[in-house]
């Protein structure tokens, strides 16, 4: 789940491009909190770029400073949350490559097939990845059928066409800005419509003709002067061109397979007043809390509803729901968590201990909402229960006598696929845990989760006025059922694993070594800092002087002849499947700079 943004002045004389998505960043930093970057073109075709770690604060710097550095009439932004790949700077988008036409891209979403994606382009079309991002590789696939044209120069028809058979290679979800030098901007969206993508004009400030933008979400629009009547979706399997000076020209570039929006979008990740495929976020938010309530009236017995106390929300995203439980539960309403604004998501957080520590950093609860209540807490959905079980801890550390613990979505089971990396299967608290172990686990006296059927109807009830609900239309809902929208295939949950136990290494690496270099570091943390870890097949994270099954220390040269040949057959198939991976003996680095373009967010000074 990232952000991404892109922008084209009427004037190509102007030079505020970078100026407004610069803005567009804070109105969509809820959306990637890992990285951003802002890619302009300004007369002439040159491309200018500033992107690396951090919040848009911290990258541009509090006062802007950077924007100046950024001209252009045209450009286009991304905000980074991780999903495959690495958290390194040289993976912060905007990505770049020169050839053909010098492109600048931007992706939201996942895709599934990313190892035979890098065996093409490795084999057959001989472009080199030099990041573990599958938005990287998405990238070079549409760079290289671009020029297959062959062409000096290419038109709208040429670009669709190469969109066309990308679309052919690539399986996921996905949502995409593009920028070819000195031509326009680009968007598209995949054909099952699982990412957003909403596209708004109006007219130039600086002369005849329109501006237009597209973003993740319709807020970043709205708050720069685009009006919501002038603002559309992209459909599934669509995409819109748009040159300097030139109406915006829609192809649909692969038959639209679904239109199943993600439902997660308006459980957790979207903002209240943003409005995505004609459904109002805070709308559907507040029926999910009518509906849980309704599940709450049969789940619970009348003498639990009768001694409640009080309904209390888990800051931010159930503040919407939470009014609506009491209401139809007629029960008082209650804020008992101030949150503080400035601390990071806490499931992004790379290890248990360090969500533990970020929700007490995060919330505090107000010891005269708790004490002596019986008080029933709303989230927006349960996932690692880390969060959950710190809450309910802190619930009874301000004196509540019974905490009862209510997710306004049904209990996360699954593995997100799409560009959201909520956590494994086997970190997940729902998964093969009925309600009441789970209630044990948090320390709740009981779990109440919105049932699928009702956060779907949630949804679908909450279409804007005038908008009609589309009869095919559905939600992607793998995370809560297991059954995807698209075709998955058998190991590709085994690589996923995987990449993520990678992304996870440097991090945990990185910990270490802080650990030891304060003085707090225990016996695992002295073995990772000195030795280092690997990544087990099933993406298990362990020291790398683990011992193996039989108990000999896994040292070089121990290992049987049999032992050698497994490991190379090992090796063998993932050349094949083009999920080769660097040479064992070569040290990670803690980060590496982008080599595309020359980019201000490598330097700190």
């Amino acid at each position: 789940m990232c952000g991404i943004l892109a922008l084209i002045h009427a004037n190509a004389s102007e030079t505020s491009a970078a100026s407004e998505l610069h803005e567009a960043l804070y109105l969509l930093q809820h959306r990637g909190q890992d990285a951003c970057g802002i890619a302009t073109c300004a007369s002439g075709g040159k491309i200018y770029q500033c992107k690396g770690n951090g919040l848009a604060s911290k990258v541009f710097r509090d006062d802007g400073a950077r924007i100046s550095d950024l001209p252009g009439y045209m450009g286009i932004g991304h905000l980074r949350y991780p999903t495959a790949g690495s958290s390194a700077n040289a993976e912060a988008q905007p990505f770049y490559v020169n050839s053909p036409y010098g492109m600048i891209f931007a992706h939201n979403g996942n895709l599934i097939n990313a190892p035979e994606l890098k065996r093409f382009l490795d084999y057959e079309a001989h472009r080199h990845i030099n990041t573990e991002s599958d938005s990287e590789c998405m990238l070079n696939i549409f760079a290289n059928e671009l020029n297959e044209t062959g062409k000096a120069r290419v038109n709208d028809k040429d670009i669709f066409a190469a969109l066309s058979r990308m679309y052919d290679r690539c399986v996921g979800g996905w949502a995409c800005t593009a920028m070819l030098a000195g031509f326009g901007i680009i968007g598209f969206r995949d054909a099952y419509g699982i990412r957003p993508l909403v596209l708004g004009s109006r007219p130039s400030e600086n002369g005849p003709g329109m501006d237009y933008m597209m973003a993740s979400e319709s807020v970043a629009l709205k708050q720069l002067g685009y009006k919501q009547k002038n603002i559309i979706d992209i459909l599934p399997g669509q995409a819109v061109i748009i040159q300097k000076g030139s109406s915006p020209v829609f192809s649909q570039v692969q038959a639209q397979k679904s239109y199943a929006p993600d439902i997660f979008e308006y459980v957790y990740f979207a903002r209240p007043d943003s409005i995505i495929d004609g459904i109002s976020v805070s709308q559907s938010r507040e029926n999910m809390g009518y509906k849980l309530a309704a599940t709450l009236s049969k789940v619970l017995t009348p003498q639990e509803l009768k001694e409640i106390n009080v309904v209390i929300p888990i800051p931010e995203t159930s503040n919407t729901s939470a009014p609506c439980v009491a209401a139809r539960l007629k029960k008082p309403f209650s804020q008992g968590f101030v949150k503080n604004r400035y601390v990071f998501r806490t499931f992004i957080m790379p290890g248990q201990k360090a969500r533990e520590k970020g929700v007490r950093r995060k919330l505090n609860a107000m010891e005269e909402k708790f004490a002596n209540k019986n008080v029933l807490l709303i989230d927006d959905s349960i996932v690692r229960g880390t969060t959950s079980r710190e809450i309910v801890t802190m619930a009874r550390e301000a004196g509540a006598l019974k905490v009862y613990f209510a997710s306004c979505a049904p209990p996360i089971t699954h593995a997100h696929i799409y560009g959201i990396d909520l956590a494994s299967p086997s970190e997940l608290i729902a998964h093969e845990r009925k309600a009441d172990i789970i209630a044990k686990h948090i320390g709740a006296d009981k779990v109440i989760f919105q049932e699928l059927e009702d956060l779907e109807s949630a949804c679908a009830e909450a279409v804007s006025s005038g908008v009609s609900f589309q009869a095919n239309r559905k939600f992607e809902v793998g995370v809560f059922s297991g059954v995807y929208v698209t075709p998955v295939d058998v190991g590709y949950f085994a690589h996923l694993e995987k990449v993520r136990g990678e992304t996870r290494k440097m991090k945990i690496m990185e910990h270490a070594r802080e650990a030891v270099a304060n003085g707090s570091a225990g016996p695992r943390e002295f073995d990772i800092a000195t030795n280092g870890i690997k990544v087990k097949d099933g993406g298990d994270i362990v020291p790398a002087s683990s011992h193996d099954p039989s108990g000999r220390s896994a040292v070089n040269g121990d290992h049987s002849e049999g032992k050698k040949v497994e490991e190379k057959e090992k090796r063998k198939r993932k050349r094949e499947s083009g999920e080769e991976e660097a040479d064992e003996g070569t040290p990670s680095p803690r980060d590496r700079m982008d080599i595309s373009l020359h980019n201000f967010g490598d330097y700190t000074g």
